[in-house]
């Protein structure tokens, strides 16, 4: 799938280069072959002018078409060598007399665009004329259009990606779910046993102790069975105590952990504060960001929980004293298969923030993390 999403990406980069490319080099072409016609034309229009204010020289009806076939579509201003304006055509009449900053503006613009075509006046030969010229309405088109073909193509090629992407996602989510799904199939047939078993167990004298503890991780394995079928699914979310459901989880955990390793809870004096919530996942949610945090500890150390109860959401810190991560993995730290464990899949946080931002509409990051001093983890929760 990876490498079939890398190869229509290829092509498609490929062929917009190509269409662009080509566009720009046509366009160009053309815009220079246009301008090229309308300097010609500027010329036969500023020696028809010369012409028709020559006495000496008689072709007016030549010179009258002329004018009028050639300056049809171009901007143009004849000036003196000081500048000052003797004609114009294809300008705003209005501005030209009323705006000095505009006619100043069209005056150095013109002459950034094209070099001015100059002749002398046939009746005052120490007096010379300057033809300074811009661009036609077509030639604007010519010049524009690339721009606007990459504006298009871009756009393509972001649906286009967006389209491709979005349907990856599609199917790896599917492959998620189904992946769980059959874990959790393939855990209730043991189970179940296991449960057959117990109870014969608990039918044996000298087995009193065992049978509990025994039982404990029975049911263990039905949590996980019960959080792994509930992947893909919608969540069905009730309304639970976060003080209660965490409190549970950090004892479970603290029985776990050894007694090197300190356990605090806050929540700012409140005694309940309730959430919608799927108790399962979010169970397992609290449950990895402990094993993580002993994980970073190595045994030793303190993990606080701090619940704050705001207008808009609910906030909930896991703060550890471990090893803390670096700046570099810290924007891995949730991509699938990432892992800094010699064992693991590096799927645990990667599940979390599924659980956190899907099925409850909530965000989880890291908040703050220094190595060698620990590390942060922040959910937050939209009441």
């Amino acid at each position: 799938m990876i490498q079939q999403w890398t190869n229509w990406r290829t092509i498609l980069t490929i062929s917009a280069i190509l269409i662009i490319g080509g566009t720009i080099y046509y366009s160009t072409y053309l815009s220079k072959k246009i301008a090229r016609e309308e300097r010609i034309k500027i010329e036969q229009w500023a020696e028809a002018v010369k012409s028709n204010s020559d006495p000496s020289i008689n072709e007016t009806n030549l010179t009258s078409r002329i004018l009028i076939e050639n300056s049809i579509d171009i901007p143009l201003l004849v000036l003196t060598e000081k500048d000052s304006l003797l004609d114009f055509r294809n300008l705003d009449s209005a501005k030209i007399f009323n705006n000095k900053k505009y006619l100043e503006q069209q005056i150095a613009l013109f002459k950034s665009l094209n070099k001015p075509i100059v002749w002398k006046n046939p009746l005052d030969s120490t007096q010379i004329n300057k033809v300074y010229y811009g661009k036609s309405a077509l030639l604007k088109e010519v010049q524009y259009y690339p721009i606007v073909q990459l504006i298009i193509a871009t756009l393509f090629i972001i649906i286009v990606v967006v389209a491709q992407h979005s349907n990856y996602k599609s199917t790896q989510n599917q492959v998620w779910a189904g992946l769980a799904k059959e874990t959790a199939h393939q855990l209730g047939t043991p189970v179940t046993s296991l449960q057959g078993w117990m109870e014969v167990l608990k039918d044996v004298q000298g087995n009193e102790k065992i049978v509990p503890e025994i039982e404990k991780d029975v049911q263990r394995l039905q949590l996980i069975s019960d959080r792994f079928s509930k992947i893909g699914s919608t969540p069905q979310l009730e309304e639970k105590d976060l003080v209660e459901q965490i409190n549970y989880m950090v004892d479970y955990i603290k029985k776990r952990s050894g007694a090197k390793v300190k356990f605090e809870l806050t929540t700012n004096t409140q005694e309940q504060i309730i959430a919608m919530i799927s108790p399962p996942l979010f169970d397992w949610v609290i449950e990895n960001l402990l094993k993580n945090a002993l994980d970073a500890m190595d045994g030793i150390g303190s993990i606080k929980i701090n619940i704050q109860d705001e207008a808009s959401k609910i906030i909930i810190d896991v703060t550890d004293t471990g090893k803390g991560i670096t700046k570099q993995n810290v924007a891995k730290i949730f991509n699938p298969g990432f892992t800094t464990k010699k064992r693991g899949w590096g799927l645990g946080l990667t599940l979390t923030k599924r659980i956190v931002q899907q099925y409850h509409k909530g965000h989880i990051l890291v908040l703050n993390s220094e190595v060698n001093v620990g590390t942060t983890f922040r959910i937050e929760l939209s009441k």
